[in-house]
């Protein structure tokens, strides 16, 4: 018989509020689920075929291991013996630096990560890469100055704010704001409010705008830099706010002085009385600001990540009501790395240093390829593919050819498992008890205890337990006594007395404490994941007991347990904690609660922008006249975790987007072949010829490319990617920013 059941949508990082009607076990249908207190009944079209993300023919459901070039099917014992054994060897041979792991829990799986980073610590490696280190690493290390911790991130307050300024966000098609659409539709019909679009093309949400600048490609900093030295000049700031909240102004208005502002503008292809009057309604109403990938990826990204830090600090709109604003959260998305702290590892071969816990994946092929006796040699990738997801194909395929042991845990046998020496089946987000620690609201803490909806088939398993099964055989476990394996299954307060009880007699246990979980209460509740969700509850942070408190849940011992059954009762999610909306200033961790905005590190990077060395670096390359944006965010595009193509049956997908007037200059035709080259290499696609595109620029989608029952569908962006080309603080990739050529096929 057919069953609704509550779920959440796994394809961007809003996860969505879903039911899916359950059949026979696959998924039949997908609808909102308007029980949702965050989405509340809100979702796009990936929400709506995630069927596709969990039926296909790619689907892995046994272990396999390549057998002279061959993947062959093995048991799950010979698996984890042979990859135990593998690792261990490299360990005790090279060091733990040959050791990475690669994962996380992409966009909606993150149980994973508690126990592939603990793996990872247990063999004594400190190599995590994953996609934050592709995307917001920048903006991360200048919130750690800022803030005091690189995890505090802020957020626009966007339902109280009386402006919003979109800055390189597509905000219509990529979302990244619970319920996107509904909030950028309602701005823009309110007349009392206004939304303000940056980006170089008259985006889907640009079109909706009140104001568009229409900025020149890779002008990001000169233009930021432009508009903090007018309202200086003005005397526009807010010398009240700035008096009374932030620390080292003084050091850092310097850099800004003297600074020739229209030449500036005139560089970026803006009209300077537009963007003046920008700056006098950013100092005159409550305004936030929301930045994303077209900034992070662009040029000069750090710098950019802190001119967009420093525009609404000087504007007083900084962890206050109404303007940008620090989440609460249950689990922060990374941990703390200061670059000036000894302990924080740099990458052996390209001394890039941890940021949020995690290593940029653009440095990996080069930490590979490099003959220092402390390159990388083993990597344990899961649910992550990198030969899709991640800049330079060429340079990961030939990097990971050179590598000794490659083990890939994934859903289907995806580009970067077909190149792996062990991959094992990984159970989907439908097939397993997961959540995702995304935290994009304010003042509620929302979070979702996502339960299986269908039986896992063949051999699949939850990457935790993969992960505990490893560590088990590699020795990481301390001996667990059977007093604690009897307390597991009966009352759940008892047993954490219990834990804590064996934790203070056993000093390792602390260190593999999801291992612990997972062996003991994971197999009371039938699942190491879920498990170590309660684990968290348990140990929560004050900070976060003093927000569940705010919502309702009394504080003491048993808030955590009352928390973790209140979601098993509520498989829509709950709001779990509520931020003092009045005091934000008590997240900061700068030690005399001031921002601080004095980085000296980004002194000189900052007085080289300038309006003559801009102009001369933006000019065109004529062997590569054309910039390809690499990542436009459509209806049709989900990363790489839609391997079907069949979602988009009907749809154009995958095409290399130029406008009317440089398709007619190349003498090109809408629905051709065309070859587009970069420095990385070539791609060949379809053409789409689009009106919105702006001339000069070539915009290609993510998360095509992708080998499915052995055709090619859509064009792989990343062949176009160089690895090399990226940030030189943070390494983050310069996807919006791409020199390239575009020809006949």
């Amino acid at each position: 018989m057919a069953e609704w059941k509550k779920t959440g949508c796994v394809l961007c990082a809003q996860n969505c509020g879903l039911e899916v009607l359950v059949e026979d076990n696959r998924i039949k249908k997908s609808r909102p689920d308007k029980d949702n207190p965050r989405s509340q009944g809100y979702a796009c079209r990936k929400g709506l075929n995630v069927s596709h993300y969990q039926h296909h023919a790619q689907r892995l459901d046994h272990p396999l291991k390549r057998v002279n070039g061959v993947l062959e099917r093995i048991s799950w014992e010979q698996a984890l013996d042979e990859i135990a054994a593998r690792l261990r060897a490299l360990v005790e041979e090279h060091g733990p630096r040959c050791l990475a792991y690669m994962g996380g829990g992409g966009q909606g799986c993150h149980g994973e990560a508690a126990f592939g980073v603990r793996l990872l610590r247990g063999l004594g490696s400190h190599y995590h890469y994953n996609a934050l280190g592709q995307e917001l690493t920048g903006q991360f290390w200048v919130s750690g100055r800022f803030f005091g911790k690189q995890y505090l991130h802020y957020i626009p307050d966007e339902h109280q704010c009386q402006l919003l300024l979109a800055v390189g966000w597509n905000g219509w098609m990529s979302h990244q704001m619970p319920q996107a659409r509904r909030v950028l539709q309602a701005i823009a019909e309110d007349p009392q409010r206004l939304l303000v679009v940056v980006d170089p093309r008259r985006s889907e949400t640009a079109a909706r705008a009140d104001m568009h600048l229409a900025l020149r490609p890779g002008s990001d900093a000169l233009l930021f830099k432009a508009m903090i030295a007018l309202i200086l000049q003005e005397g526009w700031q807010d010398q009240a706010y700035i008096e009374a909240h932030l620390r080292g102004f003084d050091e850092i208005r310097p850099w800004f002085e003297g600074f020739d502002a229209r030449a500036a503008l005139e560089v970026c292809g803006l009209d300077y009385a537009q963007v003046r009057e920008l700056c006098r309604l950013l100092t005159s109403r409550r305004w936030a600001l929301h930045p994303d990938l077209g900034v992070y990826m662009g040029r000069h990204s750090t710098l950019v990540s802190y001119l967009l830090h420093l525009l609404p600090a000087i504007c007083g709109v900084l962890c206050v009501p109404g303007g940008n604003v620090l989440p609460g959260h249950l689990m922060p998305l990374g941990s703390h790395s200061g670059a000036r702290d000894a302990r924080t590892w740099r990458a052996a071969a390209t001394d890039f240093p941890a940021i949020m816990g995690v290593f940029p994946p653009n440095v990996m092929p080069e930490e590979i390829m490099s003959d220092n006796p402390q390159r990388l040699r083993a990597v344990i990738c899961s649910q992550s593919n990198p030969l899709r997801s991640y800049a330079d194909t060429t340079a990961y395929e030939e990097a990971f050819a050179r590598l000794e042991l490659l083990v890939t845990c994934e859903l289907a046998l995806t580009e970067t498992a077909a190149l792996s020496h062990y991959v094992l089946p990984a159970r989907s987000a439908y097939e397993s008890w997961d959540a995702s620690f995304f935290a994009w609201t304010w003042p509620g803490v929302y979070f979702q205890l996502r339960r299986p909806v269908l039986e896992p088939e063949g051999e699949r398993r939850e990457v935790g337990w993969i992960m505990t099964q490893l560590a088990q055989r590699l020795g990481l476990l301390p001996e667990i006594p059977a007093a604690l394996h009897q307390a597991a299954g009966g009352n759940r307060l008892a047993y954490g007395a219990a834990l804590m009880d064996y934790a203070r007699r056993e000093p390792a246990a602390l260190k593999a404490l999801p291992f612990v979980l997972a062996q003991t209460l994971g197999q009371a509740l039938g699942s190491g994941n879920l498990a170590a969700f309660w684990g968290l509850l348990m140990t929560a942070p004050q900070e976060f007991q003093a927000n569940a408190a705010r919502a309702g849940f009394a504080p003491g011992p048993a808030q955590g347990e009352a928390i973790f059954q209140s979601l098993l009762d509520h498989p829509e999610g709950l709001w779990i904690g509520q931020c003092d909306p009045q005091d934000n200033w008590s997240g900061l961790r700068t030690g005399d609660g001031r921002i601080q905005v004095h980085i000296p590190e980004l002194a000189d990077w900052l007085r080289g922008i300038d309006a003559a060395s801009e102009a001369a670096a933006l000019a065109p390359d004529p062997a590569f006249p054309l910039i390809l944006c690499a990542g436009r965010h459509m209806d049709y595009n989900a990363n790489t975790l839609m391997r079907d193509p069949a979602w988009n049956k009907g749809k154009r997908a995958g095409t290399v987007a130029l406008s009317p007037q440089d398709a007619a200059s190349l003498g090109l035709g809408d629905g051709q072949p065309v070859r587009v080259t970069s420095q990385a290499g070539s791609e060949t696609g379809e053409l789409e010829v689009d009106q919105a595109v702006r001339p000069g620029t070539v915009l290609i989608a993510h998360g095509f490319g992708l080998i499915y029952q052995g055709q090619k569908y859509g064009v792989n962006v990343n062949r176009l990617t160089k690895n090399t080309h990226r940030d030189p603080l943070a390494g983050t990739p310069l996807h919006r920013y791409v020199p390239c050529r575009v020809e006949a096929a």
